[in-house]
Parts: C-alpha cells; structure tokens; sequence
C-alpha cells in the first residue's frame, strides 16, 4: 500500500545554492515524523516544497497517491494538507475564533453573491464553521479564549492557535515546523499531549523541530538532513545512536 505522502528525489536549488538535493521519504497515514538537521540543512525548504510555497527543480511529491508538486498551494490544502510556519503567521488584529474561521474557508462553498444575499444555506455554513472554530479552539486548550485579538495572547498560545486553524481545514496531515519555538518547559509538554490528541483522531504529523526530547517523545519515525541531504532515518532509538547523526550535531574532535 502507498504512503500517505512520498517525496521521491527532490531537489531545490536558490541560484548556485542547492538548499534540497535528491530528498526522498515517506510519511505512513496515521503516524508521527519528525524532519531534523542542523540549521540550514533543508527542513524548511522541504516543507515549503511539500505544501505548494516552492516548486521542485527536480523529483515528485504525491500526496493520497496523486501528484501535488505542480499543485497551487490552495489546493494542496484543499487536497488535505495543512500546516503551520517556523515564525508564527496569524491575523493579529483579528480574534482567535477569527483567525480559526479563516482556516475553515477552504471547506466552505460561500462566494460573493452568497455573501450578499445570505440565503439560508449560507447562514446554516456560517453557524456550522463558528462552531467548529469554537470547537478547535477548546481542543487546543483556548476555549475561553475565542474573542482575544491574536496579538493579545501570549506566544505559546499563539502557537496552539495556529494549530487549530490548521485542523480547521479538515486535514489528513498537518505538517508543524518548530511548533515548541519559544515554548516554556510546561507548554512543551502540553504540546506533546496535543500532538497525541491530533494523532489520535486519524491525522498524520510530519515536523520539523529542534528540541530533541519532543522529538524522541512524540515521534515514531525519524529523517534527518544535513546540507540539504539525507543522512538517516529510522526509529527514535536508532537516530541516537546513529554515528553520521551524532557527527552532524555535534561535530567531531580534530586530532
């Protein structure tokens, strides 16, 4: 059986700089992956290859089966990706519930005429994305939250925002890129039962992160790139023990 997501052979080069170079995994419906590497070995590049933000030079990405490389990246999240950003992206000026609702636009079928003339299914729509705004916000642990501007709230919370707007959409897999950045050690590990919770209702994770021990904790699979290349994967026990992963976070001793 297909993968949910395979990356085969990808390549992304910026000018002479080749960020991503001949990438390739799979990411299993149902599980937890986590992409690691120093900084700048291509994580973020690859996500942003995966949802549509970049175009491969070279390789596919396929997604339930079907092609998305050359997918706009609305469709991609029409398709049944989400995701959230390295720095946080939210309406600041907008409430939390606002902010949910704006993800929850790829599954709705309102347009400008229905906006205008509100007939009744539209009204109905409008009810049912409020209240699943509401609903994700409580799944996120910020129900009592719902009205705050984003702006507002503190930026551990700002993060769970921003999942739930990605679960608004109705995802298969959401991909986080550093969701525990700037996280406190409590936040961290709610955010770790979160992560449980989202698996737990049939949604695959694929993330970027750099505390290790979430990493460890959360995930059952593991990449790893180093200059824009695969090193290893493998299960959390095997990548720790890995000697190229070890050399590339921690360098080795010149004699």
């Amino acid at each position: 059986m297909s993968a949910l997501l395979e990356v085969r052979g990808v390549t992304k080069s910026f000018g002479g700089l080749t960020a991503v170079s001949d990438v390739t995994f799979d990411v299993q419906a149902g599980s937890v992956v986590g992409l690691i590497g120093p900084n700048g070995a291509g994580k973020t590049t690859t996500f942003n290859l995966i949802t549509g933000n970049y175009r491969a030079d070279h390789g596919t990405i396929r997604f339930q089966d079907r092609a998305i490389d050359r997918m706009r990246t609305h469709k991609i999240v029409q398709a049944g990706i989400a995701r959230t950003f390295q720095n946080v992206r939210l309406f600041q000026q907008l409430s939390a519930v606002e902010n949910v609702l704006a993800g929850r636009h790829c599954r709705t079928r309102s347009g400008a005429l229905g906006a205008l003339l509100r007939p009744p299914w539209q009204v109905r729509e409008e009810r049912e994305a409020a209240a699943r705004a509401v609903d994700e916000l409580a799944f996120v642990g910020l129900r009592g939250r719902a009205m705050e501007l984003a702006k507002n709230l503190a930026y551990g919370d700002q993060r769970r925002l921003e999942i739930a707007r990605a679960l608004a959409a109705d995802p298969r897999l959401v991909i986080l890129d550093e969701p525990a950045g700037g996280m406190n050690e409590q936040e961290t590990e709610e955010l770790i039962g979160l992560i449980g919770r989202i698996r737990a209702r049939g949604i695959t994770i694929l993330l970027i992160e750099h505390d290790m021990s979430l990493v460890m904790r959360a995930c059952e699979h593991i990449v790893v790139l180093e200059y824009g290349q695969k090193i290893a994967e493998g299960s959390p026990a095997a990548i720790q023990v890995n000697p190229r992963v070890i050399e590339a976070y921690l360098g080795t001793e010149e004699v």
